[in-house]
């Protein structure tokens, strides 16, 4: 047995990843790393007793070479006489629609990998994440913002439940604690990917390179390409090994404060209500606090952010005299204080006076109740220096289609000199706008988030940070 097998073996029989006669499903996309998982599993496939399958998913996105990557798939299985699973789907649509192309792309695989796992055709579905993907994961959320959640990164297997929604297939969900329910995993989370080329080069196996991993309009391919090169030369040459221990820690302490969470949900929520009771709520320590309001919310539904979680606290802690608080949140909800409650409800809203418009990337678009015409306007590389910075946005972290629109209760901006984010409500006031002019202020979100606004430009997380990039510029000109 090579040696790198030998690594991921014990890799696979420490975390139990997979039982002695699962049926598991490999992904190959053709690329390096799958192509050297699906080697690696076929050398361990008798120690395992495993059966094995490939599994490919054709996003379309590359015309002829998406199909070429397909073929290169099938006769890989037909090589090592295994079975092969196809699926396909238009992501370029999906994405167009506000969730992005890497999203997207990510829903449709996955989307395909758990109709495979739910029919029972396959056991387990086993990706190609390395120990360098876990570190880039780390990384970008730093950088967007992260707790210990965040921080755990990708997890060796994730649970595929019976009742779970599709869209919580996520690699912030709990690992699942039995080998036999329907999983995704990753066995290769302790390799690098170095060592990965150096395994196919000795054993002499090919692979297909995919152009867009080249595209530095990507934030994870600027990661890959720039950020973490220039760590390990001016900070430390084990970073990705530093950063990839950072997710284990942060894993088992995610595991502790699960446990931790569900008894206290238990004293102070009430699900009838969807209510919190206060005193009780008051008596936990911040720290479990902050845990117990992001569980509540996630069992309505609602994803809550750090400023959310901190509003929500604040209207706790509010005076009962008085008329109760309350404070909007995303999705059309909203949290109040109320007689010894903490009260989650949908807000009422008129749709009079609301508008919205979808605006291409590239594209124009006149709306008349913010009396102006707004432009969606590609800048060629090195053209962006005739633009003010702070006005320039980076395409890469966009939506496909944008959408003009009032802003709404709950919308927050962050501006270029802000230290972070802040509702618009509060940036409106500041700026003395009120009236008609208020209610109809515009602003252009990608997806949910509001990523440029009238009067303060681009937003600070989605500008275009140098370099020489196309970069994105929004005009508007007055009807």
């Amino acid at each position: 047995m090579r040696r790198l097998a030998h690594k991921v073996l014990g890799f696979i029989r420490e975390r139990a990843l997979v039982r002695a006669g699962g049926r598991v499903g490999v992904a190959v996309s053709g690329g390096l790393d799958s192509v050297a998982l699906l080697r690696l599993l076929l050398e361990l496939r008798g120690e395992l007793g495993l059966v094995l399958s490939i599994v490919h998913f054709n996003h379309k996105l590359r015309g002829a070479e998406s199909d070429a990557d397909e073929r290169f798939a099938d006769e890989l299985a037909r090589a090592h006489g295994v079975p092969f699973h196809r699926g396909e789907g238009e992501v370029r649509g999906l994405a167009e629609s506000g969730l992005g192309m890497e999203a997207a792309a990510r829903k449709l695989r996955y989307e395909f990998f758990a109709g495979l796992l739910r029919d029972r055709a396959l056991d387990s579905i086993a990706t190609a994440h390395t120990l360098d993907d876990q570190a880039e994961t780390v990384l970008l959320r730093i950088a967007r913002g992260a707790g210990t959640r965040g921080l755990a990164g990708i997890y060796p297997r994730l649970g595929l439940f019976h009742d779970q929604q599709l869209d919580r297939l996520r690699d912030s969900d709990r690992e699942s604690a039995a080998p036999r329910r329907p999983s995704i995993i990753r066995p290769l989370l302790g390799v690098r990917r170095a060592e990965l080329e150096s395994y196919l080069a000795e054993i002499k196996q090919d692979w297909r390179e995919d152009s867009s991993n080249r595209d530095l309009h990507h934030a994870r391919n600027r990661v890959r390409r720039e950020l973490v090169p220039w760590l390990q030369q001016n900070l430390n040459p084990a970073v990705g090994e530093r950063l990839a221990e950072t997710a284990e820690i942060a894993r088992e302490e995610e595991e502790y404060w699960r446990r931790q969470v569900e008894t206290a949900v238990k004293e102070v929520w009430i699900p009838a209500e969807n209510a919190f009771n206060i005193r009780r709520l008051a008596s936990l320590p911040l720290a479990l606090r902050r845990r117990a309001v992001r569980a509540a919310g996630e069992s309505l539904g609602l994803r809550l952010t750090f400023e959310h979680v901190q509003e929500i606290l604040a209207v706790s802690n509010a005076p009962s005299a008085g008329a109760a608080r309350s404070a909007a949140l995303s999705a059309g909800w909203m949290v109040s204080r109320d007689r010894g409650r903490l009260r989650f409800g949908r807000r009422e809203t008129s749709s009079s006076g609301d508008y919205e418009y979808r605006l291409a990337i590239p594209g124009r678009v006149a709306v008349r109740e913010a009396g102006a015409l707004f432009e969606a306007a590609l800048i060629a590389e090195h053209g962006g220096t005739a633009y003010d910075p702070e006005n320039l946005l980076d395409p890469g972290l966009l939506a496909k289609e944008l959408l003009v629109r009032n802003w709404r209760a709950g919308d927050r901006f962050w501006p270029s000199h802000g230290k972070g984010p802040r509702k618009v409500k509060e940036l409106l006031q500041r700026r003395h706008v009120s009236g008609s002019a208020r209610l109809s202020w515009p602003v252009i979100a990608s997806g949910g988030d509001v990523v440029w606004m009238r009067g303060f430009g681009a937003a600070h997380s989605c500008r275009l940070n140098g370099g020489s990039r196309p970069a994105m510029v929004i005009r508007e000109t007055e009807l």
